[in-house]
């Protein structure tokens, strides 16, 4: 037997596994981190990706609208990076401070409170610049165009009026697009609610009711969320982007800046080369880990970890799923998706209302019909089972329940930074 050891919220939990049963513990590749982040981050800016540099494009009067990510995205350590840029934009720019505001690009989720807005951008820039929740329900959105795909793309009104958008967000893989980063800080980031509903509605199959066969993670070709985005962003012409990759350890290790398309897809390169891990075989069982909090913070953010596994285990197989989910579904709506499952009025009440967290509950529920998952958190396990995923609040009860015997396993301390790939399959 040999001892394992999980990230778990703020903590860890540690298991007995049978070793000869081990088939690998896999991680990403490992990738060294940026040591130096002002430097990293100055040649970034200097040297573009098909984008004119900052310090050239910018004379001093103009109005920057910085778009950062939410605290549900807090692992990229935006708050390394934007102390930085703000001092760029000062000093290389000639770009003040009152001529700055920083935008968070909440899509449809809750805006952070003041404490957690400056713990996002750093207590200094949160004394000197405005930091201001995206609310998609405002009143007030700018119509930017309508996307080939038939979105009509509506905006914060701070964004639109701005002399230049900067986005700021990070790439890995997405359940529903294929990679966030981007485009995805302009679409769903800081648009109006019907334009988010309109592109998510597409994570659907309009012939049956289960996820889209065309989306997933990765893919991105014939991906109709995807490319809807896309030119989403190409909608807006005051656009420049950086993009943030983390390595394996959740280190910053990549800086990507310039134009919004060729800076992220440079992004999805480099995260392909992390966390696509070749694998001889599909294994019976697979027990991983989110990362810990905030990757675990809730159902909502914590399982799409089982996209990212499910490629290395068998139709049928067992996941076991380490997920603190303090937050408990995460997003105020996602258990009340479990009326209309129980009551058979899901998919009516999903395609004439679609919303992301009622779209994770069917792909949660269509996922736990795949595969046995047996689940380490802290939400009720009487809730869990209507979804058809088997709760636990003690690893070792789980572990007695889950008939590992004779099984072949992977161990995934990471589950956000591993996609297992059986090798020629790509």
């Amino acid at each position: 037997m040999k001892e394992y050891s999980f990230p778990y919220g703020d903590t860890a939990v540690t298991m007995q596994l049978d070793e000869t049963q081990i088939l690998g513990v896999l991680e990403g590749h490992a990738t060294p981190p940026i040591e130096d982040i002002p430097a990293a981050l100055r040649k970034a800016l200097d040297c573009p990706l098909d984008a004119q540099p900052l310090s050239l494009r910018l004379h001093g009067q103009e109005k920057i609208c910085l778009v950062i990510s939410d605290m549900s995205r807090f692992w990229m350590r935006q708050d390394l990076v934007i102390p930085h840029l703000v001092h760029y934009l000062n000093c290389q720019c000639h770009i003040p401070d009152h001529q700055i505001t920083i935008l968070v690009a909440c899509g449809t989720h809750v805006g952070g409170d003041p404490e957690e807005l400056s713990t996002l951008v750093t207590p200094d820039i949160a004394q000197r610049i405005p930091v201001v929740n995206h609310d998609c329900r405002a009143a007030d959105m700018v119509t930017m165009g309508t996307t080939p795909h038939g979105t009509t793309v509506r905006i914060n009104r701070l964004a639109a009026e701005a002399d230049l958008i900067i986005t700021l967000g990070a790439v890995t893989h997405h359940v529903m697009a294929g990679y966030g980063g981007g485009r995805k800080s302009i679409l769903p980031g800081i648009s109006a609610l019907d334009t988010i509903c309109h592109n998510h509605a597409f994570a659907l199959d309009p012939e049956a009711f289960r996820s889209n066969p065309l989306i997933g993670n990765g893919i991105t070709a014939g991906n109709p969320l995807n490319e809807d985005m896309c030119e989403a962003a190409d909608l807006i012409p005051n656009l420049f982007t950086i993009n943030l990759v983390m390595n394996a350890d959740m280190k910053l290790s990549h800086i990507f800046a310039g134009d919004c398309r060729t800076a992220w897809e440079a992004g999805c390169r480099a995260v392909d080369a992390i966390y696509r891990v070749p694998v001889p075989e599909k294994a019976d069982v697979i027990i991983a880990s989110c990362g810990g909090y905030p990757k675990d913070m809730s159902l909502y953010q914590g399982t799409k970890a089982v996209d990212n596994v499910e490629p290395g285990l068998k139709p049928g197989g067992t996941l076991i799923l380490l997920i603190e989910a303090r937050d408990g579904g995460g997003a105020p709506e996602y258990f009340d998706w479990l009326k209309p499952l129980l009551d058979g009025t899901f998919e009516e009440k999903l395609r004439n209302g679609f919303t992301v967290p009622g779209y994770i509950f069917l792909l949660n529920c269509e996922q736990a019909k795949r595969y046995r998952i047996m689940m380490l958190t802290t939400v009720s396990p009487a809730v869990l089972e209507k979804m058809g995923i088997e709760g636990y609040s003690d690893m070792e009860e789980l572990l007695r329940h889950a008939d590992l015997a004779g099984k072949s396993i992977y161990v995934i301390p990471n589950g956000s930074t591993v996609i297992p790939e059986v090798e020629g399959n790509h």
